[in-house]
């Protein structure tokens, strides 16, 4: 890919939003006709630029702007351009197209749909820019629109106050974390004296005398990548997110910003090898993240939550190879899986939400037997669970099999963190076949059938081509481990892939017959209901997570904040407030002894006078 080709990716979609902002207010027609279109010319471009390199490997780089002068600090922004750039950039293009075509059904009757497209659009642009961004100010300021943007889609809805909190929440759990990536930012920088990613990379992976420096940064970075990631402890606002609709949902899980901070990550692989301490702090979040999302996604009353929760969960997975595996094996794991997991998720996210339109929501309840009779959404929704659990030959079986590789390898060198990832790899495995089985027999509950539900189905024809198109991404996405696009050290072992299939299998096949026993009346009942029973609300709560938060942050910091209101109110300002009442009360007095006066005697003399004139007048009388 050339650099020009680069700076189009990314300018393309900005230029969208842009252009769709002006013509918000000529109705639907123009803002699907900007937004769709331009999404379109951003996949051909960066599928053209994907397939210019042939069959090069190698990463480049070049300025987007000429530099910025900030003294001793060198800016350069930089873009890079290279095989993984490229591939990741389709990536991202493909699920912005699919999001923008569906959304213009999705949301045809909603008047406020043409900002949402250019919200879109200005979200996608952010994520190219974090792609082939080979400098750290770019990358900030990529990572801090994508955090803008899902603000805005979150809250779309803001006429309900659930979505208005919803959004609330993600900013300011996200914006929280994103001060710790801002001090990163700026230590990784300070070093070198540079931004540009070469000259970052060079100068930590080589300095001596610098690891709890490096390990701080590191760190720091880290706190940023798993708030914007959802990760433990910054999970809880992803599963809320939900309120947005649903085809911002599909693009914020599959393919933007929980999976930007993997690619950030990648391409500081070097630095982030070398530290540590870092590697252990992701090590552990993600390993806990992993299993604790996927036992909550098991029992989600709301099939679209248990999405969400999968996403969190499958976050972790790509993260974790980064984690897990030796520094000589690269990042290449985690990248796979961010490329496979963006197919799945966004073909599942917009099939449940084509099918939420026809049966009237996104509940277990009134998603139950939903599938049945639908030609197309029934078969797509199975090839996403597969892939999703992980089954042979699917894009998400492969990926999967190299981030367990990946951990695999790191423990066989003997890494603690490596084992621990390893091993909560292997207990996701049986609990993502377990929630996946589960979101089937819902969904595919013949006792609830009711397929003449299928005849309102007016699903356009754009939504069909996404949804087709994801399907099929799905089922071939394996195939690039055959190209040099993607570099991957490590290899599939074929006897960890026959345990995994078995542990799916195995898992897969006792949630079906758990489900499968009649209720003590004899009947079949409903399987969400029967697999989870009463402890469903506490699922759906996340055991308890939002009060944790509120009590263990939210409470501590509000008494923090009335008791600095106090000391401020009562204390530091009882000083100034009374020496400006001794300053008051001093002038008062100074003013009445300036002004005072001697008794005045005028009445006196009056009155004299008007007595003279009396004797003078009895006198001449």
């Amino acid at each position: 890919m050339t650099l020009a080709a680069a700076r189009l990716v990314v300018l393309l979609p900005a230029l969208a939003a842009a252009v769709g902002l002006l013509v918000a207010r000529r109705g639907l027609v123009p803002a699907r006709l900007v937004a769709v279109g331009a999404s379109v010319a951003t996949l051909v471009v960066a599928l053209a630029g994907l397939l210019s390199l042939g069959g090069s490997a190698g990463t480049s780089s070049g300025r987007i702007l000429p530099g910025l002068d900030a003294g001793e600090l060198e800016v350069p922004l930089l873009l890079q351009t290279g095989a993984v750039p490229a591939l990741i950039a389709v990536v991202v293009a493909i699920v912005g197209w699919a999001v923008q075509a569906f959304a213009g059904w999705y949301l045809r009757d909603d008047d406020r749909y043409a900002v949402f497209a250019a919200t879109v659009s200005l979200f996608c642009s952010g994520m190219l820019l974090v792609v082939h961004s080979a400098d750290l100010v770019l990358t900030f300021v990529g990572w801090e629109v994508m955090g803008w943007c899902s603000y805005l889609l979150i809250g779309h809805w803001s006429r309900k106050a659930t979505a208005r909190r919803a959004a609330l929440k993600a900013f300011l759990v996200t914006r929280f974390a994103d001060v710790g990536f801002l001090l990163g930012v700026l230590a990784l920088a300070a070093g070198p004296g540079s931004t540009a990613y070469p000259r970052v990379i060079a100068h930590w992976s080589a300095a001596e005398g610098s690891d709890a420096l490096r390990g701080i940064a590191m760190v720091l970075l880290l706190m940023g990548i798993l708030g914007k990631s959802a990760q433990v402890p910054f999970h809880d606002w992803l599963p809320d997110a939900m309120e947005g609709p649903t085809p911002a949902s599909a693009l914020i899980h599959a393919a933007t910003m929980v999976a930007a901070g993997t690619f950030v990550l990648a391409s500081l692989f070097d630095v982030f090898a070398a530290s540590e301490g870092a590697r252990w702090v992701l090590a552990v979040s993600t390993a806990v993240t992993m299993v604790w999302s996927a036992a909550l996604a098991f029992g989600q009353s709301d099939l679209k939550r248990l999405l969400a929760y999968s996403t969190i969960s499958q976050i972790a997975l790509m993260l974790s190879a980064l984690a897990a595996a030796p520094a000589q094996d690269g990042p290449g794991a985690g990248v796979f899986h961010l490329y496979s997991h963006a197919f799945f998720k966004a073909l599942l996210f917009l099939a449940l939400g084509w099918l939420s339109v026809i049966v009237g929501g996104t509940a277990a309840v009134a998603m139950r037997g939903g599938l049945r009779g639908h030609v197309l959404i029934r078969p797509a929704v199975f090839i996403g669970l597969l892939s999703l659990a992980g089954l042979p030959p699917l894009v998400g079986f492969v990926s999967k099999e190299h981030v367990i590789a990946a951990a695999e390898a790191g423990a066989l060198e003997g890494e603690a963190r490596s084992v621990l990832v390893f091993v909560a790899l292997l207990a996701t495995v049986a609990l993502t076949a377990a929630y996946c089985m589960r979101a089937w027999l819902v969904m595919d509950d013949l006792t609830a059938a009711e397929p003449e539900r299928h005849e309102r189905d007016g699903a356009s024809s754009p939504v069909r081509a996404a949804v087709v198109a994801l399907a099929a991404l799905t089922v071939v996405g394996g195939l690039v481990v055959f190209t040099p696009w993607l570099p991957l050290a490590g290899h599939i072992g074929w006897w960890m892939a026959l345990v995994t299939v078995l542990l799916v299998v195995g898992a897969a096949l006792a949630v079906r017959s758990a489900a499968g026993r009649p209720d003590a009346a004899g009947a079949p009942g409903d399987p969400a209901v029967r697999l989870v029973g009463a402890w469903m609300p506490e699922f759906d709560a996340g055991f308890g997570a939002d009060r944790l938060y509120v009590r263990a942050v939210a409470v501590p910091v509000l008494a923090l904040a009335r008791l600095v209101v106090v000391l401020d109110r009562d204390v530091v300002d009882a000083y100034v407030r009374g020496s400006a009442a001794i300053a008051l009360l001093s002038g008062r007095g100074g003013q009445r002894a300036h002004r005072a006066e001697r008794s005045s005697t005028s009445l006196v003399w009056v009155v004299v006078g008007v007595v003279a004139v009396a004797a003078a007048g009895v006198a001449l009388w």
